[in-house]
Parts: structure tokens; C-alpha cells; sequence
């Protein structure tokens, strides 16, 4: 896994016990699973609405920014769960050179 990730992963951990008026996170995970949910349902709109623009302007600064706004609340779900990053990493890995229809219908059938 990549250093970033790592790192970020161990912050997200240790922001478990930090107060929520000191750490965002820490008030994320203090208001619970729903309010991580909306934040991703959010910013998953948000990466939306700037691949739309960026389609027709050229300019994909605002969807890598919000990508990574996506991708940092889908790690806060994850921790929240105590689930890893390298959970994630080892599905990916899995499905590596599979072709996405024979992984769909895999999944299927479990």
C-alpha cells in the first residue's frame, strides 16, 4: 500500500481518540456511521459534478480534488468499521485481470 495511504490509514486510527471539537474526524466518528455516509454520498456528488464540468472545460483540477475528498471519507467509513485500506487493496488485487463480467457474475453467484 502506498505510504500515503498508510499514513493516513494510522491518523484515521488515532483520531479515534482525539476530542471532536479538536479533530474533524474525531467528529465525524462521534456523530456516527450515518453522518461518514452522508459526507460520502456528498462528495461522491460533488466528484460527479466536476467529471460533468471537466468533460467540457478541459480544466480536471476539481475532479482530482474531489476525488480525494471521496477517497478520504470512504477511509474514515473504513476505520470507523475497523476495516483497512488493504482490504480494499486485496479485492483489487483479486479482481486483477479479470475480466469485469466474469467478476460481476462471480459475485453473483456467492
Amino acid at each position: 500500500m502506498s505510504d500515503i495511504l498508510q499514513a493516513l490509514a494510522r491518523t484515521l486510527e488515532e483520531r479515534k481518540n482525539a476530542s471532536p471539537d479538536a479533530s474533524y474526524v474525531a467528529s465525524l466518528y462521534d456523530h456516527g456511521l450515518n453522518k461518514i455516509l452522508e459526507k460520502i454520498g456528498e462528495e461522491a456528488t460533488e466528484v460527479i459534478i466536476a467529471a460533468k464540468d471537466a468533460e467540457t472545460s478541459l480544466n480536471t483540477e476539481s475532479v482530482i480534488e474531489e476525488m480525494a475528498d471521496l477517497w478520504f471519507h470512504c477511509m474514515v467509513c473504513l476505520a470507523h468499521l475497523n476495516l483497512t485500506p488493504e482490504q480494499v487493496l486485496q479485492v483489487l488485487s483479486q479482481r486483477q485481470g479479470l475480466s469485469g463480467q466474469a467478476e460481476k457474475a462471480a459475485r453473483t453467484q456467492s
